[in-house]
């Protein structure tokens, strides 16, 4: 079958991100005080391309290059290999490291040349092949071509990422869970509190997808709701991802029992760069808000009363 190569979308501007993140989006400077680049290799496929972008079906295959560049005065000794990538804590997206297990795009890229040296002055170009399993389940993958120095810690990186579409059913999907509410109430009898929703977005399908989140906090038959405000949308997150997010909420009165409402609306980027918001998602939890401040002054009111009382009857 032969690859076709789609538009760039917004996952991969999230990969520009990733790029510069590992300093791989500017010339990366080897221990004698050399530099290189990385680009891809002019070929059937495409000229001047920026990244590779592939659509495959299962057993499919194609050959594709890296082109590295040696400006310098001194020979380039460089390790290469294919990383999958996954997204950090931050919401960057990140590449493996070369010794971590790859199960996607990094297992499924075979470089012919797992080192390569470049005089100075000159360009290499290292072929490579990318080979999807026959039981390869369809869906976005994401990953990079890496070029290290040979023998060092790989902290140093400089590649290119690598956006597959396995073809199938595509099954973009997220879910919210872990959904909690916590109330911080006020000294105040007649005033409101502050409160923090907390959940977590997972990307149960097959696609990546980003999601626009809404948070509202409510009282008994949707009484006294206060919105959360603007919360930003969630990073781009490949098949499998989690995204933790947390949102303060102020305003929020002590209604005794609070509802607090998470509704996600998964966003799907095509191939034409076209945003297409998909069915929403929501869920709920419940957090019991007291008024303690009320509840301590009737208390003292029916202490007061009660005292009053026994002393009547002894008068």
């Amino acid at each position: 079958m032969r690859p076709t190569s789609p538009r760039p979308t917004t996952a991969f501007a999230a990969l520009v991100a990733l790029l510069s993140v590992l300093g791989l989006a500017a010339p990366a400077m080897a221990a004698d005080g050399d530099t290189w680049t990385v680009a891809t290799a002019s070929n059937d496929l495409g000229h001047g391309r920026q990244n590779y972008t592939y659509a495959l079906d299962p057993g499919g295959e194609l050959k594709d290059g890296l082109t590295v560049d040696n400006p310098g005065t001194t020979p380039l000794h460089l390790s290469v290999y294919a990383a999958d990538a996954f997204t950090g804590d931050g919401g960057q997206l990140d590449l493996r490291t070369r010794d971590a297990e790859q199960k996607g795009l990094g297992a499924w890229i075979r470089p012919e040349q797992a080192d390569v040296t470049v005089q100075p002055g000159t360009s290499a170009e290292v072929p490579f092949t990318l080979t999807v399993p026959d039981g390869a389940a369809p869906g976005d993958y994401m990953g990079g071509i890496v070029t290290t120095p040979a023998g060092g810690d790989g902290t140093q990186r400089r590649g290119i990422r690598v956006w597959l579409r396995v073809g199938g059913t595509l099954e973009p999907r997220l879910s919210v869970q872990d959904v909690r509410v916590d109330y911080t109430g006020t000294a105040n009898p007649l005033g409101t509190g502050e409160a923090t929703v907390t959940y977590t977005v997972r990307n149960t399908g097959n696609a990546i997808v980003s999601a626009r989140q809404q948070v509202s906090l409510s009282g008994p038959f949707d009484s006294l709701t206060v919105d959360a405000g603007k919360v930003a949308d969630t990073p781009e997150l490949l098949p499998g991802d989690r995204w933790k997010v947390s949102v303060p909420v102020s305003g929020v009165a002590p209604a005794l029992r609070l509802t607090g409402k998470v509704h996600v609306v998964p966003l799907l980027t095509d191939a034409a760069n076209s945003i297409t918001p998909l069915a929403p998602v929501v869920s709920t939890a419940y957090a019991w808000t007291i008024p303690w401040a009320v509840v301590g002054a009737l208390v003292v009111v029916c202490a007061l009363i009660g005292y009053a009382v026994r002393r009547r009857r002894r008068a």
